[in-house]
């Protein structure tokens, strides 16, 4: 039997169905939502998928609502039963899906399974790119072209505390403890994230290191007595101060190799606050640590 020709409304539900669905989906997530007006259940778990979107907060994610009183068509294609009956699309295909209501957490966690489909976000990618290449300027000395860097950063994103906490990091390399500590008084709610807390490390290594003429003094008593652990000590904070991570730290490990237990540790805690500020993870840090521990176990 021939097929019957599609009104003009049937045309309408298809071409939005192929551009919000389909084309939308071959770059994101799309949760298609089929409801009636009659349907409690449609009702309740209508506000839990856009709070969980909200939740998930990827701009990847949007929905679209499909009646099935109003696009039988559509609602037959992909032969509903029930209502509310949710499908997941992505790469332009229905890839999961629920029937009945869910809670907000279920949601989310479906949402979040379809986007491990999806990849890397890669506006994510080029703001992790961009912190990257302005920490590697930081740890070769180039700290103002980091901060200017990082700086922009701030401007377009300015609740990210990894941002902010690298931000903190490159003023304090310059010298600006207390810019470093106002980009970070905003960061609260935010106070444990790894970046933040390395931004407080930072600035406290850098907020006792002795000024220029203090460096002159302690470099000729070095120079004098090789033992001086202190000037070497304390010529490590200087370094710190200037964001010369590389130099702080042979002067640590050196002091640590002739006495692993100078004034009570100190050399010692200063190193891991060191490594601390740089990330626990940063293949400077773990190789450093490496270091400290054939000293202290050899």
């Amino acid at each position: 039997m021939a097929s019957l020709p599609l009104g003009a409304k049937e045309r309408e539900s298809i071409d939005r169905f192929r551009r919000d669905v389909l084309e939308a989906s071959l770059g994101g997530v799309v949760l298609v939502r089929f409801t009636a007006e009659w349907c409690g259940p449609c009702r309740q778990l209508a506000p839990v998928i856009e709070r969980a979107i909200a939740a998930v907060g990827d701009p990847r994610v949007k929905q679209v609502v499909i009646d099935i009183d109003r696009e039988r068509l559509i609602a037959e294609q992909f032969r509903i039963q029930s209502v509310p009956t949710v499908y997941g699309f992505v790469g332009g295909r229905p890839v999961d899906g629920f029937v009945g209501a869910r809670s907000e957490r279920e949601v989310k966690a479906f949402i979040e399974k379809l986007l491990e489909l999806l990849g890397p976000d890669e506006a994510e990618l080029d703001v992790e790119a961009r912190i990257e290449a302005a920490m590697a300027d930081l740890a070769e000395g180039r700290a103002e072209a980091a901060a200017q860097a990082l700086g922009g950063l701030v401007r377009e994103h300015p609740d990210r505390p990894d941002v902010v906490g690298a931000y903190a990091r490159s003023l304090v390399a310059l010298g600006r403890i207390d810019g470093a500590k106002a980009a970070l008084e905003r960061m609260t709610a935010e106070a444990e994230h790894p970046a933040i807390r390395q931004a407080r490390a930072a600035i406290e290594l850098a907020e006792n290191a002795p000024d220029a003429r203090e460096r002159a003094a302690l470099e000729a008593r070095l120079a004098a007595d090789p033992a001086d652990h202190e000037a070497r000590f304390r010529l490590a904070q200087a370094d710190l101060a200037r964001g010369q991570r590389d130099r702080a730290a042979e002067k640590l490990l050196e002091i640590l190799k002739a006495d692993r237990n100078w004034d009570g540790g100190k050399a010692r805690e200063t190193l891991l606050k060191l490594i601390e500020s740089v990330g626990l993870a940063d293949p400077w840090s773990v190789e450093t640590r490496r270091r400290l521990r054939q000293i202290l176990y050899a």
